[in-house]
């Protein structure tokens, strides 16, 4: 009875998943998405909890508890910028839980075979399966197992680098040690001997050893990537993590885990290989970590960068006919999203054409600026995607770009030498005017100069962002 439960809540439970991924693809099935999403996993996490296996009630509900309450407070203690750095700290744990998972596995089968060997009573239920396997079914959980444990520990340290590239607690720049892709290699070699070394005598000193192994290749592969990669990273990080916790689903005999991990690492690889598609990068190199450096020296860059107040950017805005405002992640920082959503309502409303302008990666996380004008109810028809709205800008008035750089770039078309060279980019210098909401002269996440800021048809509307579009809404009425 307890086996029949389970097993139906665990279909119940991956077809509510594979509903919340398909709902996430659009913005008006996302927030019902969700909720399927949530649906899924209580009843997963319920199924369990009574099925197989079933008890230590009391420090069960004490960690649903402790992780439900920690969970209700960094959700509403983190803002919406800081959503990137969440995501994949989130990643750290899926792949820090998949080696702790495989080394108590690891040490269950050490268990039982001493049971087998003194002929003492078997107890618990990973204990009894793993009893009742073959020698070749051992061999084969042995690499299972394995592999959870390397794919978790690569996936943890790549994840934490993550945080602190994004967390600006860790350098945006693409650094590598001495030896670059031959330590990486040499890592992955000696992980491959210690799984030999492993499924031919069991111990624990080779799967410690890769364990190291793998620990150093989740560091050094995402050290090597530079900022402007960075939302391709977190994609590829939820691919990882999705991998981990299917082989760790193998070695526990959990179907549900095993579906779950599937869906979570093949939508996050395919995820990372449509950015990558977008951003002219090659998806081997982003798993081997090979890109975000320089071939040459940067282009450089002339011309003065010209203010604007915000007198000069309403009279341009009445006269305009239609308008392209592309948002990045200084609106996020800002929490601008809000006056950006009323002065579109008021452009709008004196009849002219507004839309807006979304790169795969702006705001440093797939979908992030989708997020935010959702959020501030602007919208869904006149949010357009990149290749939908690029080869409109020659015929736009005025393009308005708010804290975005790299993705307006146009270094990555007329510099072969800069970290983005060949990414596609938001070609809005080709408007006849562009406004750029910027705090001050600096340059972006990736610390990449930007031409865009320097051309004739281009004026720069300094200070935050927030403050500066409610001084230009009074100005638009």
């Amino acid at each position: 009875m307890d086996y029949g439960f389970t097993t139906a809540a665990y279909v119940v439970a991956a077809v509510l998943f594979i509903l919340s991924l398909g709902g996430l693809s659009g913005q008006e099935s996302a927030k019902r998405a969700v909720w399927y999403g949530i649906a899924g996993m209580g009843l997963a996490v319920f199924a369990t909890l009574i099925g197989p296996g079933s008890g230590l009630w009391f420090l069960s509900f004490v960690l649903i508890a402790a992780g439900g309450l920690i969970g209700w407070y960094v959700a509403k203690k983190v803002e919406m910028t800081e959503m990137p750095q969440l995501v994949a700290a989130m990643h750290s744990l899926v792949g820090l839980a998949a080696v702790f998972i495989g080394f108590n596995a690891h040490r269950t089968m050490k268990l039982v075979e001493k049971a087998h060997a003194a002929g003492t009573e078997i107890t618990g239920e990973f204990a009894q399966l793993v009893a009742h396997k073959s020698p070749v079914e051992l061999n084969i959980l042995s690499v299972e197992l394995f592999l959870g444990v390397f794919i978790g520990a690569v996936t943890f340290t790549g994840s934490v680098i993550a945080y602190g590239k994004l967390a600006g607690k860790v350098t945006s720049k693409a650094e590598k040690l001495p030896g670059g892709h031959m330590l990486n290699a040499g890592a992955a070699g000696l992980s491959v001997l210690c799984l030999i070394w492993y499924t031919s005598t069991g111990g624990f000193v080779p799967l410690a050893l890769m364990t190291l192994a793998a620990l150093f290749i989740g560091y050094h592969l995402i050290m090597g990537i530079g900022g402007a990669d960075m939302p391709v990273v977190v994609s590829m990080l939820n691919s990882y993590s999705g991998w981990a916790a299917a082989a760790i689903g193998f070695s526990l005999g959990n179907d549900l885990l095993i579906v779950v991990g599937a869906l979570v690492g093949s939508s996050g690889a395919i995820l990372s290989y449509i950015m990558c598609k977008a951003m002219n990068r090659s998806f081997v190199s982003v798993i081997l970590g090979g890109f975000g450096g320089t071939t040459g020296p940067a282009m450089e860059v002339e011309g003065e960068q010209i203010a604007i107040d915000a007198e000069g950017v309403a009279a341009a805005l009445n006269e305009a006919d239609s308008v392209i405002i592309i948002p990045g992640y200084g609106m996020a920082v800002a929490q601008a999203q809000a006056n950006v959503a009323e002065l579109t309502r008021r452009l709008r409303a004196k009849g002219k054409e507004v839309r807006f302008a979304i790169h795969p990666v702006a705001g440093r996380l797939p979908g992030h600026m989708n997020v935010l004008l959702a959020e501030a109810k602007v919208p869904y028809d006149i949010v357009l995607e990149m290749d939908e709205i690029n080869e409109d800008f020659p015929e736009t008035d005025v393009a308005i770009v708010i804290g975005s750089n790299d993705i307006v770039n146009p270094a990555a078309q007329e510099d072969p030498n800069s970290p983005i060279a060949g990414m596609p980019v938001l070609e809005c210098w080709k408007a006849k005017q562009v406004f750029v909401s910027k705090r001050g002269q600096g340059t972006g996440y990736s610390g990449i100069e930007n031409p865009l800021f320097y051309k004739d048809n281009t004026r720069m509307f300094y200070g935050d962002a927030k403050q500066s579009l409610g001084t230009l809404l009074n100005l638009i009425n």
